[in-house]
Parts: C-alpha cells; structure tokens; sequence
C-alpha cells in the first residue's frame, strides 16, 4: 500500500467550482468536475490502480522534489532537482471570474527545465464517474478527446501525444530555458468544441493573470498581524473551498481520506455544512473579507426560507453546494480506498441527523454579518424568526451531536449551549434591527438552557462542563463556549473546564475532541487529535489570559501544517495527516486563533 503517497503531500489548486489536488510528485490524483461534489475524473488517491491520474513530471526518480506555492496564490509549483538538471511543473486552474456555474473547468500544467537537461512524461489516465463509466478516445498529434457518459475532456499539449490504450502518454526532453505545456479541459457530454489549442504566449499571460487575481484578493485583506504568512494561506484555501456561483465552503476539496489508516471512518465531505460555512463568516470579516461572508450569509438565508430540513426542521446540517438537500450515501465497492481504507463512501447520510447546535452557528453567523438580506428583508426576518420559535419548541430533546456519531441520541451540552446562544443572538438582532419576535418566548428559552446546563452538564467530579447530561466525558466542542458568550473566558467555571480539557484531552499541545472508548461513537477504529480542535484550543487559552500557552501551542502547530501551509482534518500518533484534505474547519479554526491571539498579545504589549 506504499503506492499511496502521504495524504499531506499534495498541494491544492482550483477555479472556484471545482478543485484538485496535486502531489509532490507532480501526480494530479483527486479532481472531480464540474463542482466540488460531482463524481470524480482523476482519483488515484482512492484507487492508485483504478482511481484515474494525471501524470506530467520528470522520469528521473533519482533527485530532489519540492513543492511550493508562488506566494500568496494558488499556483503550485513542483520543482525536480538532480545533478543532470533542474525541472518545474507548474499547475493552475483559471478562476471563473463571475457567478454562472460552468460546465467547462481547465487544468493548466506547464513544464520547463530552469537548468541542464530534463526529460518529462506525461501520462493521463482519466477514469470518469468515479472510475464506474468508460470511455473512448479520440487522438490527434496534439489533442485527445475522451467521450464517456455524462461528460467529455480534452487534452491538449503542446507537444506530441501517443495512445496507450483509451488512455494517452507522452515522452518530450527540454534543456535549460525551454517550456512546454499540456491543458486538461473538462465539459458537458457530448461537447464537440475544444478549447483554442495552447500557446506558450498566451498561458504565460494567463498565469500571470492569476498571480495578479490572487495577490490582488489577498491585498484586499486588512489583517497585518503576526503569522501572516499562515492566515493568507489559509485564507486562500477557505476561498478555494467555496463555490462561487453560490457562496457556499464545502467542508473539504475530497472524500473518502481516512480518520485512521485501514478503518471505516471515511467520509465524503465535500458538502456545505451549515455549522462550518456559519463560522467561516467570523473569520472572514477579521480578515477584512466581507463580500465572501455577505455571500455565505445569503446562502444561509436562503436555506432558512426554503425549511426544507428533515421532519419538518428548518434546516438541513448540511447540503450540496447549490442547496440542495439531497446526499445519498453509496459505498463505492470497486475502490479499494487509500491503503486499504475501506469503505469509500459517496454522499453523506449523516444529511438527516438532528443536530441542534446548527441554529447557534446559524445566529452566530446572521449577527456577526449584520445588515445582510435576512435581517434587513422582512420576509427574510420572519422565517429566521419562524426558525427560532420552532426551536423554542424543540431544544429539550436528544439529538445526534456536532460530531455526528452514530452511536445513538444524546442529550449532548454543546448542542444545548449553541441554543443557548441562537437565542441570544435573535434577541439581540430583533432589538437592533426593531423586528417583530417573540422576545418573551426566546427569553425564556435562553435563560432555561442556561440553568440546565449548568445544574445538568456540569460533572462534580471532572469539576468541568461535559459532552452530554449524566456523563463524566469531556469534549473540546466546548472549547467555544466562551468565544459565544455562553461563560466569561475567566470565570472560575470556565477556568476548570480548561484545566480539566488540558489533563485529559490534549497530549502534547494537540486535542483530542473526546475519548471514543470512554464514550462508544457506534463506529469501530480510533482516530488522531483534531487540528480544528487546537486551534479552537489556542483561541480560548488566548481569551483566559494564558498567552504563553496560547502562543507555544499555536507556533507548535504550525509544525504539523504540510510543506505549503495546509491541514487535513487529524493529526496521527506520528504526526502524519490524516482525513479528508484540505479541510475548511481547521483552516478557518486557523484564522480564527490567529487574531484572538495576536490582538491579546498586542494588547499585553500596550
């Protein structure tokens, strides 16, 4: 199973529809067209021998390889070095600059040797409709079509292509100073006019174009403070993950990735959660990125009118990138899954959990946005006050948890604080914006979940708030509590709670989110500590005054990112990444301890 290179060693590039990843090794080996969440074309990160790959790197395997992204872009670049030359593979994707889906979405792959000779091969491999439709190829000296059900690609280079097969392959030697190129043009079935055949000219102009595009975005940004270089990167990621024509973050660019190496915790997440995209808009506006969080927040807005949540819920926990509610979950059995990590999953059941906290993250959002259209429009008021009256109805009661296990309902106390603070925030909104709400109702709600949490979540014995009512475990879920305002970040509670998550849940600087053996999750395997959980970690030492903490667990952090600055969603006992990747969560979690502590640390200096 060494056929699988390591989950982090991949950088990522896409066009704000879509994405792939790219390994060090100059491999694209995950990319699905033409959105985040449609069937794979290349996905040899699942399959190595049937996923579908594309190729273009030097044949040397004696050398060096590095990879790096041109700064502040989300250009990729793989640099091969060895005695007899030094090659570059660089990858991009055009970004679509409006709002209108497309169906036509272009991998551009440019090589070139910066000194002495180096011979490069292509070979590309695509395999449609997670590697489930065939297709037929069709091949001129420089352009090859591939036709398979539902969807068409071009592959054009600027240098000769041979056939292998249904599949195309590719030999050419460049000395120093000499570049060449090959485009991967994906469309709609049955499309029949390719794109203009590339011309070295014009792609270097294009390139060009998007360093300008993405240095341009990041200059947009008011944020100077510490770990720039990381909150940039990360924020580009963020932008990478979210589909433009509707302003939706998917959870992450795959599916599939493993928890843990050769266990079933294997999910598919790129969908838009309504928990992450809602915590996204925070750390987008510390960013200075207000149209992105005006985007989300309208998005939101437009779920909590359509109430099309299950059983007659408001809303969703998660959805595909348009709102569409429907996900269903299929096991992909003829992909082995990354080394053996099998099942592969497509869709995601979890779409129909009851997950209460969804709603604080909601009213987080709409409040941290302000005068966006659900608060300002009156009809866009009522159904989020429609949502909170139901809620008021609703919030006693069991439900799956943030962490969507599948062990059974819980009364679980961050689902009951997230209520908590959804009433706070409509009460709030209702009296800055004078809107009609039933303020008695919500009222009495937010201050009957405080008391019940407080006199039912809180374990003597942990001398802390647990995971759910009559437990004694503990949950980094909780480590927001005082981010909403639920407890002071220095009160004594607060405090204990903190004390008792450093002595059970973190194990050199990284957190655990809870201790499945302690608290069975209906799922077999273990997992690594969650990056988004110390990063949430790292904003509340910030926010309890214990900056030299706070500041050594975020710089340690940083040492698990991979060789570009990115995060999967776990890190493993050796340190390795694991889980889909990359992941929007740990990269906005990222951001969002970045700028509580910079701005604690700024403050103790004045």
């Amino acid at each position: 199973m060494d056929r699988y290179p390591p989950i982090a060693d991949h950088g990522l590039v896409g066009d704000l529809q879509t994405a792939a990843l790219v390994s060090s090794r100059g491999v694209i080996d995950w990319f699905a067209a033409p959105r985040f969440d449609s069937p794979s074309i290349f996905a040899a990160l699942l399959d190595h021998d049937g996923g579908g790959h594309f190729l273009l790197a030097p044949e040397q395997e004696e050398g060096t390889w590095k990879q790096l992204y041109y700064p502040d872009t989300a250009v990729v670049v793989t640099r091969f070095m060895s005695p007899d030359g030094v090659g570059e593979t660089v990858d991009y994707m055009p970004v679509h600059r409006g709002l209108t889906a497309s169906d036509r979405h272009t991998l551009v792959r440019v090589i070139r040797a910066v000194r002495g000779t180096v011979r490069f091969s292509l070979e590309c491999r695509p395999r449609f409709d997670y590697a489930r439709s065939p297709h037929q190829l069709d091949l001129t000296e420089r352009r090859a079509t591939f036709r398979a059900p539902g969807a068409t690609a071009f592959l054009q280079a600027t240098f000769p292509l041979e056939r292998d097969g249904q599949d195309v392959r590719a030999s050419i030697t460049l000395t120093t100073g000499q570049a060449e190129a090959a485009v991967f043009t994906t469309d709609r079935e049955g499309s029949t006019a390719p794109p203009p055949p590339p011309e070295r000219d014009r792609i270097t102009d294009e390139l060009w174009e998007q360093v300008d595009y993405w240095q341009k975005w990041v200059r947009t940004s008011h944020y100077h403070g510490r770990w720039a270089e990381m909150v940039y990167r990360s924020a580009i990621t963020l932008k990478l993950l979210t589909y433009a024509p509707s302003g939706a973050p998917v959870a992450a660019a795959t599916m599939g990735l493993p928890e843990q190496v050769g266990g079933e915790r294997n999910w598919d997440y790129r969908y838009t959660w309504v928990r992450d995209g809602s915590l996204s808009v925070r750390a987008l506006l510390d960013l200075g990125f207000a149209e992105e969080a005006a985007r989300f927040t309208h998005w939101l807005g437009d779920r909590l009118r359509a109430h099309e949540g299950p059983d007659g819920e408001p809303l969703q926990i998660m959805y595909r990138v348009d709102g569409d509610p429907h996900l269903t979950e299929e096991v992909l059995e003829h992909f082995e899954g990354y080394r053996g990590s099998y099942p592969v999953r497509a869709g995601n059941a979890a779409m129909d959990q009851l997950q209460l906290d969804i709603y604080g993250e909601a009213l987080y959002a709409l409040s941290e946005g302000h005068a966006v259209a659900v608060q300002a429009d009156y009809h866009g008021w009522k159904a989020l006050a429609r949502s909170l009256d139901w809620l008021a109805d609703s919030w006693d009661r069991p439900d799956e948890g943030i962490w969507e296990t599948r062990g059974g309902r819980q009364d679980f106390t961050y689902s009951r604080v997230m209520c908590w603070a959804a009433f706070d925030r409509g009460l709030k909104l209702a009296a800055e914006f004078s809107r009609p709400a039933d303020t008695v109702l919500w009222t009495k709600a937010r201050d009957d979940i405080l008391e019940q949490v407080m006199e039912r979540g809180w374990s003597e014995k942990e001398q802390s708030l647990v995971q759910h009512y009559g437990s004694h475990v503990l949950d980094a879920s909780l480590l927001l509590v005082p981010r909403v305002g639920f407890l002071a970040p220095r009160s004594a509670s607060w405090l204990s709670t903190l004390d008792a998550m450093d002595r059970v849940l973190v194990s050199d600087s990284l957190v655990y989110r809870y201790d499945p053996a302690a608290s069975p999750d209906g799922l077999r395997g273990s997992e690594g500590t969650f990056s988004l959980c110390t990063f949430l970690y790292v904003d509340a030492l910030a926010r309890a005054g214990r900056l030299p903490q706070a500041r050594y667990t975020f710089e340690k952090m940083h040492t698990y990112a991979n060789h570009v600055g990115l995060f999967a969603e776990e890190i493993g006992p050796s340190g390795e990444q694991l889980g889909n990747f990359p992941q929007a969560f740990t990269h906005l979690s990222l951001i969002m301890a970045a700028t509580t502590l910079n701005e604690a640390l700024d403050a103790l200096r004045r």
